[in-house]
């Protein structure tokens, strides 16, 4: 029934599927892996792109507005935006839906606030299922936001075809904070804010990253990674953005690299549920569960190594399978 519902498109049901794959009880487990089996054939029939970018370089605005064109030309939209968690209460305050007021009610939009928990990478654990459950109810265009930059926020690039990262003009001190790793992932830098009083700096900023980005090496072969600039607030180049993104996207698909990626992320994403599995039965085991106490006690004491109190736990956990 929720699998039928997602198909045509029920916005409803799809928060619900979502939520569903979020929660960690067991029973919603097993009720989620069956729901995305049934779903998998009407899946990868969307673009998926990675939006990331330092706190306050105007993410939510340069995606709802880029949301709002994409509708407005007949296209269906789907954020999954990641929201950080705090390390001291584990709250979230998933602010997305207050900032992108328009997109948000958008009868073809979707918009999904999501905790990031204790996930590295700017995403939550479930991200990718969320995408999966967007491309079943019909979504064309799959808009992943992650928390910010850092030397962590990268896994978004393996669950997307398209990685964006958004600047600052006079990007001086973005520089700085943005590792190299991260513009290598880069297929297209923009540099926001282009407008008004920001508009020369802007220029510069482009002029400066993309001199910058000939010393980076292509993630792909069929792609050069390029450096734009845009305007959210008032849609200047937007529209530029998007062509820029179907380029890829053709580009990609005549190369045949785009299947090649989607299919080392599936195997690279079977291999991190095989490890959240092991860990998670590992914690669960009756005869490690018992050690732990002890073995934590004197790691924290400094009296036996980390590394030896890992291995330990491994060796029960294997001797009594």
């Amino acid at each position: 029934m929720l699998a039928e519902q997602i198909k045509a498109g029920d916005r409803r049901a799809l928060a619900k599927a979502i939520t569903l794959v979020e929660s960690t009880r067991a029973d919603h487990g097993d009720q989620a892996t069956a729901l995305l089996e049934t779903l998998m054939p009407h899946t990868g029939n969307s673009i998926r792109l990675g939006i990331s970018g330092a706190p306050g370089v105007g993410k939510s605005t340069f995606i709802e507005a880029l949301g709002n064109y994409l509708t407005e030309q007949g296209h269906r939209v789907a954020v999954l935006a990641v929201d950080p968690t705090s390390a001291v209460s584990g709250g979230s305050i998933l602010g997305d839906k207050t900032r992108m007021e328009t997109l948000s009610v958008n009868p073809n939009a979707f918009v999904r606030p999501s905790p990031a928990g204790k996930t590295l990478g700017g995403v939550t654990r479930r991200t990718r299922e969320s995408l999966l459950l967007c491309e079943a109810a019909g979504f064309d265009v799959i808009i992943i936001e992650t928390v910010g930059v850092g030397q962590s926020e990268t896994a978004v690039s393996d669950m997307t075809d398209m990685f964006l990262l958004l600047l600052s003009p006079g990007g001086g001190d973005d520089l700085q904070g943005i590792k190299r790793g991260i513009m290598e992932l880069a297929d297209l830098v923009l540099v926001n804010k282009a407008d008004g009083d920001q508009a020369h700096l802007a220029n510069q900023t482009v002029s400066d990253y993309g001199a910058a980005l000939h010393f980076m090496q292509a993630r792909t072969p069929s792609w050069t990674p390029r450096i734009q600039s845009c305007s959210a607030l008032h849609n200047q180049g937007v529209a530029e953005v998007w062509q820029t993104a179907q380029e890829f996207r053709s580009a990609l698909t005549d190369s045949g690299e785009l299947l090649t990626l989607r299919a080392q992320q599936a195997r690279a994403w079977m291999w991190s549920e095989t490890a959240e599995a092991l860990i998670a039965d590992l914690k669960n085991h009756a005869t490690v569960k018992a050690l732990v106490p002890e073995l934590e006690r004197a790691v924290l004491a400094g009296e036996l190594p980390a590394i030896v109190a890992a291995q330990t736990l491994i060796k029960h956990y294997k001797a009594s399978e």
